[in-house]
């Protein structure tokens, strides 16, 4: 499914480079360890809770690398670990959502250009189209990447977002990694015609759906769907096709609704591997690079631990300078009164 003029076609961009295939490549393997390193940090107890996204490094990486963090902005799920990594967030300061010492992380939003971590199932899709349809408000040439999965596309707040974005000519691209599974549901019992793109019809938009375990692929389509909302013709829904091969989060055991044999079956190519079988192919790296860019992903995980490991607790008085906008007077002494007895602690 491809319903983008071809006028469009790539972009802004042209064809990615020798170097940039190799960056892509880089920070695939950089995800895949930090990403299965997370799970034994929450086995060990460093952190409460994880969702993990083996499978799912072409989408997020090819996606977030297509941002222009100097005029967009990204609004995540909980599963997004992958984009902030691309988009060159602090992975301290995004882990310690993790480790619930913060609730929106230490990184910072505005400087980032990714918004906090949101659990709230598709809550993150309304928060991109208001701040999309405030840049067409400002006259501004931003676009707002949204994620969600395929279960939460069921979800009434993305109907809402969606008639919203077309109707208001919001430009949005919202983002669907279909992962195969909505928890323990398939898609096939979760979304008639089994096609999340098919429904971007109804809104009078434009849907590409592509293979997202192709990070290629991914830029390719992501760029082209921010081409197109950046030149005012309204939003943009992209379906990476994909599968999430582990579980749906380190609480959930998903060998109680599939078995390995119909997990290996479904997973396909591992998007790593094809990528670097293109590289070799292509001529474009060798196995000195590869082993490289382990070692450099090995030696930042092991940074990344540290520092999170280094993590105290948040002083309580933060909310007073985050969560409020403007403080009453009673809030100011309240604050003033618990920076001074924490100050005797």
């Amino acid at each position: 499914m491809d319903a983008l003029p071809l006028a469009i076609a790539g972009g802004d961009a042209g064809p990615l480079s020798p170097a940039q295939l190799r960056e892509l490549y880089s920070l695939m393997v950089a995800v895949r360890h930090l990403d299965r390193s997370a799970i034994a940090w929450q086995r060990q107890g460093i952190i409460p809770g994880y969702a993990p996204e083996l499978g799912q490094e072409a989408a997020q990486v090819g996606s977030g690398y297509a941002v222009d963090t100097t005029r967009d902005f990204v609004f995540p799920t909980y599963r997004e670990m992958g984009v902030a990594r691309t988009m060159g967030v602090d992975m301290v300061g995004y882990m310690s959502t993790h480790k619930a010492t913060w609730h929106g992380g230490l990184y910072n939003p505005l400087e980032s250009r990714l918004a906090p971590i949101q659990a709230v199932v598709a809550g993150s899709v309304l928060h991109a189209v208001g701040w999309a349809h405030g840049q067409t408000l400002e006259q501004k040439d931003g676009v707002a990447l949204t994620y969600f999965g395929d279960g939460a596309s069921s979800q009434g707040d993305v109907h809402e977002a969606m008639n919203f974005a077309a109707v208001m000519k919001a430009p949005v691209v919202f983002f669907v990694q279909n992962n195969g599974w909505a928890i323990s549901v398939p898609t096939e019992r979760q979304v008639a015609g089994g096609s999340v793109a098919a429904r971007a019809a109804g809104y009078g938009m434009p849907a590409l759906q592509i293979d997202g375990d192709d990070v290629v692929a991914v830029v390719d389509a992501t760029r082209r769907a921010f081409a197109h909302a950046r030149a005012g013709n309204g939003p943009v829904l992209i379906e990476a096709k994909t599968y999430r091969r582990g579980p749906h989060s380190t609480a959930d055991d998903p060998g109680r609704y599939r078995s390995l044999d119909e997990e290996r079956d479904g997973a396909g190519e591992d998007p790593l591997e094809r990528l670097r079988q293109r590289l070799l192919a292509d001529g474009i790296a060798d196995e000195a690079f590869f082993a490289e860019a382990l070692a450099a992903a090995k030696a930042e995980e092991e940074d990344i631990r540290a520092g999170i490991e280094a993590l105290g607790p948040r002083p309580g008085a933060e909310m007073f300078d985050l969560v409020f906008q403007e403080t009453t007077p009673a809030l100011q002494a309240q604050a003033a009164n618990w920076r001074e007895e924490s100050e005797h602690v």
